[in-house]
């Protein structure tokens, strides 16, 4: 019987099936962070119970963390507290931790990849809605609950439905200037924000392959952002090269055998998707969100549309409808996050910035994923074009995709962010955030205002 590349790996990790009821799914990995971590390992402590395989849980607090003086104590008093227990607790369990300090910190989405701890066909859980990055490697990965993550702690399994299946198909070459992170605004833009609701997605077709596995991550990333319990991309041969030689990938003969495994998840070619949806890559433009959810978006150059039960989010965004966000004035642009905060993310900036000059009224905040980013920006000689350019560079952590650390926009100001989510406050109290690619972000603090970035490249 012809399987789907979900099917496939779903199916491997079914320990048991109840009745009318859902599956006892396995879990091969479990990141955790400060935020979603200390109510579990309380109830854990309660009960005397220990974390039943600690080998397979890898933490790292990002969520709370400050982003300038990391060496120092952390000053905001809850978010100190919170990075204290989660140390406590790792030290504890016997749990591997990536402490503020550690050479591999940063956000759990981005060092899970670059450290080769998540491969191709496991099942990844996180207490974190955007776990679903990890499918870019052909992974089964969905974010859970924290009464979830404590079940994971004490059994390594999970209680969970099967999902539906939907595979999206990308055929052709993106246009100038438009990227992953567009494609992915686009398809929730056509889906909406409950569009993929009860599905696991596939994404599919010539423009995922064509891309690099940090666009794929994009990609896979924002799935959940239209409602998706997740989505993921058949593993390839640029899957094993950027996996060949990270730290927790075999090595030599054995991650020779692990390929030949990986080389056999794919969805069979007459297998059975319960909904199917056809893009042309070359119909997709840059992207903009206007509203407060990822699905209200629109292409760079067109106006506001004026779509029933959508008033109260216009007036919170201080929008009308006919509006053009193109050329609006913004004075806040944020580059990072677990979606848009990898090195490939940086280098294009980069290049469209060098050798110019941020506008006089813009504060432009470029954050890396992890220390191995930072490392590489500086390694590149990227942070000298990032300063001469005149944006401001802070060290690893979620910063300011969500208003739970110290980086926040302030109230009515409009922030071009390349983040994941655009709801009211997420970026501070009463801010107003813009989603878009890494390259229209740059284009716009460049500006001062919202730029097509096809106009600059």
């Amino acid at each position: 019987m012809s399987k789907t590349l979900f099917d496939k790996i779903w199916e491997k990790h079914v320990v048991d099936s109840i009745p009318d009821g859902p599956d006892v799914l396995y879990i091969d990995r479990h990141f955790i962070h400060e935020v979603t971590s200390p109510q579990a390992f309380t109830g854990l402590n309660k009960r005397g119970i220990r974390v039943f395989r600690p080998e397979r849980v890898f933490a790292s607090p990002d969520h709370n963390v400050p982003t300038i003086n990391q060496h120092l104590p952390i000053q905001d008093k809850l978010s100190r507290l919170q990075v204290e227990k989660l140390t406590e607790n790792c030290q504890a369990h016997g749990v591997k931790l990536f402490h503020l300090t550690h050479e591999n910190h940063g956000i759990v989405h981005i060092i899970g990849p670059e450290l080769g701890i998540t491969q191709p066909g496991q099942t990844i859980v996180c207490g974190d809605s955007h776990t679903a990055t990890h499918g870019a490697f052909g992974t089964i990965a969905f974010g859970i609950g924290t009464s979830e993550v404590e079940m994971v702690f004490t059994s390594q399994c999970l209680l969970q439905y099967k999902p539906k299946k939907m595979r999206i198909t990308v055929d052709g070459e993106l246009g100038q200037g438009v990227v992953s992170k567009d494609v992915i605004l686009y398809i929730i833009a056509r889906l909406g924000a409950g569009g993929g609701t009860g599905y696991f997605v596939e994404y599919a077709g010539s423009a995922f392959r064509n891309m690099s596995m940090e666009a794929r991550m994009t990609v896979c990333n924002m799935s959940i952002e239209m409602g998706a319990r997740g989505g993921l991309i058949a593993p390839d041969e640029k899957t094993f090269e950027y996996l060949k030689g990270r730290k927790f990938v075999p090595q030599g003969a054995e991650y020779d055998e692990h390929v030949e495994q990986w080389k056999e998840l794919f969805s069979d070619p007459d297998a059975v998707f319960d909904k199917e949806m056809k893009i042309k890559a070359e119909d997709i433009p840059p992207m903009l969100t206007y509203g407060t959810n990822p699905g209200m978006g629109i292409p760079v150059d067109q106006p506001v549309p004026g779509r029933a039960g959508e008033e109260k989010a216009l007036e919170y965004m201080g929008l009308k409808q006919g509006e053009m966000l193109l050329d609006k004035p913004v004075n806040y642009i944020f580059i990072g996050s677990c979606t848009n905060a990898r090195i490939e993310d940086f280098r294009a900036v980069a290049d469209l910035i060098r050798g110019k000059q941020k506008a006089g009224n813009i504060r432009a905040y470029l954050v890396p994923g992890s220390k191995l980013v930072e490392r590489q920006i500086d390694e590149e000689g990227l942070r000298g074009v990032f300063e001469d350019a005149g944006f401001e560079i802070r060290q690893p952590g979620c910063s300011a995709c969500l208003g739970m650390n110290e980086d926040k926009v302030p109230k009515g100001e409009y922030c071009v962010s390349t983040s994941n989510r655009n709801f009211e406050g997420r970026q501070g109290p009463e801010s107003r955030t813009i989603l878009a690619s890494p390259l229209t972000a740059a284009a716009t603090a460049l500006n001062g205002k919202i730029t097509d970035v096809r106009n600059l490249v």
